[in-house]
């Protein structure tokens, strides 16, 4: 039997009416696995491997995801420390304002976010401000059918520089 909040949540591809604008995130739509690397304040560097699912929902007017470090089969990963996750972000497109809204949250670490995410050339560009009132930028680069760069940078103390903070080299593993 299938369950009723899956059925009821997942949709088996996008909206007709929207399909194209869609696209811009629906290729990712899938399993995948990245590296995973996040750069500390002090010169610390975290590494470890994640796994990442996308999927349309909602009608097929959104995209959701869950990334999840480290990854189920990883087993124990010291070399993460306490840089851990399971969260989920849903996208949503907005034609009004030709954008998509942007909503992260990971109940784990009870971080939450909301961007603006936008198509700048080939790169996919999410910008907003985090929990400590910061600037973030959340971007996905490199884009190919079966691979992605996703980072995640931070302007710290109103600074003019983005700080690179977290980098994810992706590979698909299943397409849907």
């Amino acid at each position: 039997m299938i369950d009723p909040f899956a059925e009821a949540l997942h949709s088996d591809g996008p909206n007709p009416d929207l399909a194209e604008k869609l696209k811009l995130y629906g290729r990712f739509v899938g399993a995948w696995t990245f590296d995973a690397t996040r750069h500390l304040e002090d010169g610390t560097v975290l590494t470890g491997r994640g796994e990442v699912h996308f999927g349309w929902v909602l009608e097929g007017k959104a995209i959701q995801d869950v990334w999840i470090l480290p990854a189920r089969d990883a087993g124990p990963s010291p070399s993460l420390g306490t840089w851990t996750f399971y969260g989920t972000t849903l996208r949503v497109y907005d034609p009004g304002v030709d954008a998509w809204h942007i909503f992260w949250s990971d109940p784990r670490n009870q971080y939450f976010s909301r961007q603006l995410g936008r198509a700048e050339g080939d790169t996919i560009v999410q910008q907003g401000v985090d929990a400590r009132g910061s600037s973030v930028r959340w971007s996905f680069f490199r884009i190919t059918e079966n691979s992605f760069r996703w980072l995640g940078e931070c302007l710290h103390d109103g600074g003019t520089d983005w700080r690179l903070e977290v980098e994810f080299l992706a590979r698909r593993v299943t397409s849907t």
